[in-house]
């Protein structure tokens, strides 16, 4: 029978909110380089690779640094922000993510995690639902970032699930145009005027059940 066959989730922002350590990572940074890093600017690095967003911030700073600079200096945002991650705990799993992840698995609809986090399998292992996904696709396995549907393919092809039968789960405007782009049915978390481009846009998982999945894969 033809019917949802997967679900992708993104992880930041989806699952759980991490926003708040890679802030406080790379305003550390930025910081110890000697110049500030803001919030609106973190906003801006939802979505994409480390390098990436370490190249926008040393832009931001005015600063040049060589390759073999650049990855060291990410290297030691990325301690600082494992350090803080393996302090998290099940309680900042975001309303409804837990449940619905349930509530796929017992429909008998495959889950699967794709992240551009290299910390991925950590965060899930910590706040304790690792065993809720049948795939965890992270950064540490693909080479290209969102917008590029690498990541969501990669998700799909692991399941053995066409991608047209897949639906993502999104907060970030690259991400949605990495599940269109890779031929899925997308599903926006946060501000409606900001995801336009998803299939359907909820403030939370809170507000997804299998009905609406249903619906949502129907629809033309």
């Amino acid at each position: 029978m033809q019917g949802i066959a997967a679900c992708i989730f993104d992880l930041d922002g989806v699952i759980v909110d991490t926003a708040v350590y890679h802030f406080k990572a790379w305003k550390r940074l930025a910081n110890e380089l000697g110049f500030s890093f803001t919030e609106a600017q973190n906003e801006k690095l939802k979505g994409i690779s480390r390098v990436q967003s370490l190249e926008l911030i040393l832009g931001w700073g005015g600063m040049e640094k060589s390759p073999e600079e650049q990855h060291e200096l990410a290297t030691r945002k990325n301690d600082w922000y494992v350090d803080m991650v393996h302090q998290m705990t099940p309680d900042e799993i975001l309303p409804g993510a837990k449940e619905l992840l349930e509530s796929l698995r017992a429909a008998g609809i495959k889950t699967a995690l794709g992240s551009a986090s290299k910390n991925a399998g950590i965060i899930l292992e910590k706040v304790g639902i690792l065993p809720l996904f049948d795939v965890v696709v992270d950064g540490n396995m693909v080479s290209a970032s969102k917008p590029d549907p690498e990541v969501f393919l990669k998700g799909a092809e692991a399941l053995g699930v066409s991608p047209e039968r897949c639906i993502v789960f999104e907060d970030a405007i690259a991400g949605i145009e990495a599940a269109k782009s890779g031929g899925m049915k997308v599903v926006g978390i946060g501000e409606k005027e900001l995801l336009h481009e998803a299939d359907l846009v909820v403030e939370s998982l809170r507000e997804i059940d299998i009905q609406i999945l249903t619906n949502l894969y129907n629809s033309k």
